[in-house]
């Protein structure tokens, strides 16, 4: 539960547990459903350090995290107990208005598969690459294998969908599996591969055999492999019977009439009637989508990939997934998020430009692992974190987006299969025809979008326009100012100067060992690793927060910084022990006073780690700089803050 103080204070600043109806995950995001979102403290979590940003769209309360949300997730599921909140999130639903419910749905049912279905279009998609480069061959043991892996998610996602997708409706799960594996049966291949009865209908979309009867009812056996829609409605169905059925049987034979009778009634209806409708629907669904795009491919592009970074932000996107994966099995191929590939590319641009022009550390600092995720297609942390809050470098990669979408759509780019983001959307442009223009002219795009945000980012981005650099204050590590930290009632100085707490050596904040400190998400600082067990106020100011166990404790000073000393590594185990405090929380408290005690060799004894971090949690605020001594007493300037 490496995560499980921050998944309490987000319950917390989400409402609490009572608040909360339902919470799944995406790439990035916690996606909330609330009862009432306006008891969310929305501006209280986008301070805090681990959150990216907060945002309310499609009837979902969204705290962005970033990366490592999966793990996130796991935290704030194991605290607040929301594994058993389905009856809550049902509930939701229906006073949810229906577009929001249509983009719930979707998300809820895509969202647990698109990992392993980026996985395998990503196999597929290498595979594809390596025959057209002559290093593999069809019929050579390497490349069937491939082909396998990268085929088997696909070919069977009736049997993916129907899991979550009756789960999303409140059935249950196996029922959704049953009935997806029935459409995928190697047996509905070998009765179409034969000859048909007769032709129920005729023409080009609804040319549909008729290979068998059930009591005199003809059922037309189409192909379901790879298919969404039809699955999608089965499961909605099966749930609604199952809910039916339940009612009226016993309770002691449930366990298997419940699914006896479901199945029973609902795979049948769904080969008569939900299955070729559902096709019917999905060949007319794409066939308008290519006609609207064939209209002017160059416009379409223009419009999916300048406003696609707008789409996501508002967690619209969800509803061109399900449009994409009905192309890809209707059609072979699909344009649509093959015109979103530059948007990458151009968001990365613009933070490679944020990130040569910023004089911001911190900025600079986020700007890194934000330009490394979004190679790869992760770009919420470069949207959040570095170009939205700056404006002018997320307008710029949208209109260098926009522009690599035009080119896209010019040289007739499409998706032939679903693989990952980033770099690794490469592969999935390679048709039928092989390395072409419609392989090149993507990747001409996205190094076009690249350049464009970057040079419009670095020339005209207005990065430092509200930035305060070191320079303009005048300090420097060695003759940044020393006097105490008292502004005039009222008034915020410019600059702040935090004193050592401790007499010791000084590290580092990425040498220590704890990940929360190290990548900076609770703060910017330093590390101090205490020669005497007496932490002595840095700045005047009020304890905002002193642990029970006296382990830790946060300060904010006058000046308005928000700083977080934390006494050894782990040792909230200690429980108390080897602590004293001589200050509560919510004290007044002068530069220099003695606020807590400690006994260092009762703490090493115990096989404790003595690095202590002294962070600025609201680190966004200030332009901060640390010591270059490396050894400190009490009194000592330890960080420069400059507003």
């Amino acid at each position: 539960m490496k995560y499980e103080q921050l998944a309490k204070d987000i319950i917390e600043k989400v409402g609490g547990v009572e608040n909360v109806k339902s919470v799944v995950h995406c790439i990035t995001r916690l996606r909330f459903k609330l009862k009432d979102e306006s008891k969310a403290q929305t501006d209280a979590l986008k301070n805090m350090a681990d959150v990216v940003t907060v945002m309310q769209s499609g009837g979902q309360y969204q705290v962005v995290i970033g990366n490592h949300v999966p793990d996130v997730y796991k935290a704030v599921v194991e605290v607040g107990g929301f594994s058993t909140q389905k009856e809550a999130e049902e509930e939701d639903d229906k006073d949810t208005n229906l577009f929001n419910r249509l983009i719930d749905i979707i998300a809820s049912i895509f969202t647990p598969v698109l990992g392993v279905l980026a996985a395998t279009g990503m196999i597929k998609g290498l595979n594809a690459l390596f025959l057209e480069l002559g290093w593999l061959a069809p019929g050579q043991g390497a490349y069937e294998l491939l082909e396998i892996i990268g085929d088997s998610l696909f070919h069977f996602f009736p049997i993916f969908l129907g899991y979550t997708a009756i789960k999303k409706f409140g059935g249950a799960p196996f029922i959704g599996i049953a009935i997806g594996a029935s459409l995928v049966h190697p047996g509905v291949e070998a009765l179409i591969a034969g000859d048909p009865l007769y032709v129920l209908f005729g023409g080009t979309i609804f040319e549909s055999p008729v290979y068998i009867s059930l009591f005199g009812m003809p059922v037309i056996l189409m192909s379901y492999a790879s298919s969404v829609i039809p699955i999608i409605l089965a499961a909605f169905f099966a749930s609604r019977v199952e809910a039916w059925v339940k009612k009226i049987i016993p309770d002691v034979v449930k366990m298997f009439l419940v699914p006896f009778f479901t199945l029973i009634i609902v795979v049948p209806i769904t080969f008569i009637v939900i299955g070729p409708v559902a096709t019917w629907l999905s060949q007319i669904l794409g066939q308008a989508t290519i006609f609207i795009y064939n209209l002017s491919p160059v416009i379409a592009g223009l419009f999916v990939g300048g406003l696609w970074q707008v789409i996501v932000i508002f967690g619209l996107h969800w509803g061109l997934i399900p449009i994409a994966l009905n192309n890809l099995t209707t059609m072979g191929a699909d344009p649509v998020l093959a015109m979103m590939f530059a948007t990458t590319f151009a968001q990365i641009g613009a933070v490679l430009g944020v990130w040569l022009k910023t004089r911001n550390q911190q900025l600079k600092t986020l700007s890194i692992p934000a330009f490394i995720s979004g190679i790869f297609g992760v770009t919420e942390p470069a949207i959040y974190g570095v170009t939205l809050p700056k404006k002018k470098p997320f307008i710029y990669s949208c209109i260098a987006a926009g522009i690599g979408g035009a080119i896209i759509g010019l040289t007739g780019g499409a998706s032939y299969r679903l693989g990952g983001l980033g770099i690794f959307q490469i592969p999935s442009f390679i048709g039928p025809e092989g390395l072409n223009i419609t392989v090149w002219g993507p990747i001409f795009a996205a190094l076009l979008a690249f350049v464009l945000a970057f040079v419009l980012t670095y020339l005209f981005g207005g990065v430092n326009d509200d930035e305060a650099p070191i320079e303009k204050a005048g300090l420097t590590a060695s003759d940044a100012p020393v006097e105490p930290n008292v502004a005039p009632a009222g008034e915020k100085k410019d600059s702040e100067v935090i004193a050592s707490p401790f007499s010791g050596e000084v590290v580092p904040l990425t040498n220590i060992k704890d990940e929360a400190f190290s990548t900076g998400a609770l703060g910017k600082g330093a590390v101090i690793i205490p020669s005497e067990g007496k932490l002595f106020a840095p700045a005047a100011g009020t304890v905002s927060a002193l642990f029970p166990t006296k382990h830790a404790i946060g300060i904010t000073t006058d000046n308005g910084a928000e700083l977080l000393i934390h006494v050894g590594m782990d040792t909230v185990q200690l429980d108390g022990q080897f602590f004293s405090a001589n200050v509560k929380q919510g004290e007044r408290i002068e530069k220099g006073q003695l606020l807590i005690e400690f006994d260092i060799e009762g703490i090493k004894a115990a096989g404790f780690d003595l690095s202590t971090p002294i962070v600025v949690s609201n680190k966004s605020d200030y332009n901060l700089m640390t010591t270059e001594e490396t050894h400190l007493k009490p009194g000592d300037s330890l960080i420069t803050l400059v507003r």
